[in-house]
């Protein structure tokens, strides 16, 4: 068994009305993809639901699967049809093997090292270094596997910053990665929060796994207390509107960290938060950064 694979190339503005057309006809699911990615010409896009005020690529290419008997050609003619375009455009037609999807799935991923002593090795790896601290996650239903620059810059700073018998607290947990690296690296209390009840579920078993003792609550529980360390690893938009509820945990004299903050966003969030506690850019990668401050 297998299915066809259906590609065109096409504009900004049209991509997304061929999707929702193809899946319309019969497509059995349908992306959108940079053209030009691997090349000088490729357009990264960042931000966030609402952030983005011109979605999509340029050169754009649609991808659609198919079922295997299906006429392509028949089909890409009538989504045109239904979106209103003058005429066909040129495409391409792949055969896709049916796969061992949860095997090619985990070959995707590596193990990630953040640094000399800490390393994200997904559970069917073995640790390339025994001798350093090593967290065990896999890909999951949560966000957080050490991949994305945000999480990388999270994970720098508290290495950099926490102390044997601290204190931590993750605001928006998602995997539990920052949690669970700060109890690797020696805090003594660790606690995490997150909107989607999932991702506690996530937090608590990543947690276990890693012989890491965590408290991990849902948002809608009641989450008191003050820590030497809060991060907050989410995105812009929440950060602004959490602003009081993130820094009613970090005591006197503690340290917060937020990132999933685009460059361009860092100066409002400084804003926002200096009726607080003073905050800098601590890191950078790519086109994110990653603030910091203490409390008074």
């Amino acid at each position: 068994m297998g299915w066809l694979s259906l590609s065109f190339l096409t504009d900004a503005a049209q991509a997304e009305p061929v999707c929702d057309a193809l899946m319309e006809v019969g497509a059995l699911s349908a992306s959108i993809e940079d053209a030009d990615a691997g090349t000088p010409d490729e357009q990264p896009q960042f931000g966030e639901p609402g952030s983005v005020n011109t979605p999509g690529w340029t050169h754009s290419r649609v991808v659609a699967l198919l079922e295997e008997d299906a006429d392509a050609a028949a089909l890409l003619a009538e989504a045109v049809a239904v979106v209103g375009l003058a005429e066909v455009p040129a495409f391409t037609v792949g055969f896709v093997e049916e796969q061992n999807w949860v095997q090619l799935t985990q070959s995707q991923f590596e193990p990630i090292r953040v640094s000399g002593r800490l390393w994200i090795v997904p559970s069917w790896h073995e640790a390339p270094d025994p001798q350093a601290i090593n967290l065990i996650l896999d890909p999951g239903m949560a966000f957080g596997t050490g991949s994305h620059p945000t999480t990388r810059l999270c994970l720098e700073w508290l290495e950099r910053k926490v102390t044997a018998g601290s204190s931590v607290f993750d605001y928006g947990c998602g995997s539990g990665i920052l949690a669970i690296a700060a109890g690797r690296l020696g805090a003594s209390l660790v606690a995490g929060v997150d909107i989607d009840p999932q991702a506690v579920e996530a937090a608590r078993a990543n947690a276990a796994r890693n012989e890491v003792r965590a408290v991990f609550a849902d948002s809608t529980e009641p989450v008191a207390g003050e820590y030497d360390f809060v991060v907050a690893n989410i995105l812009s938009n929440p950060l602004r509107v959490l602003a009081p509820a993130i820094c009613a945990h970090v005591r006197s004299g503690g340290h917060l960290a937020l990132s999933g903050i685009l460059r361009e966003q860092a100066e409002e969030i400084i804003a926002i938060y200096a009726q607080w506690l003073p905050l800098t850019i601590a890191d950078t990668r790519e086109d994110w950064v990653c603030l910091s401050g203490v409390k008074a």
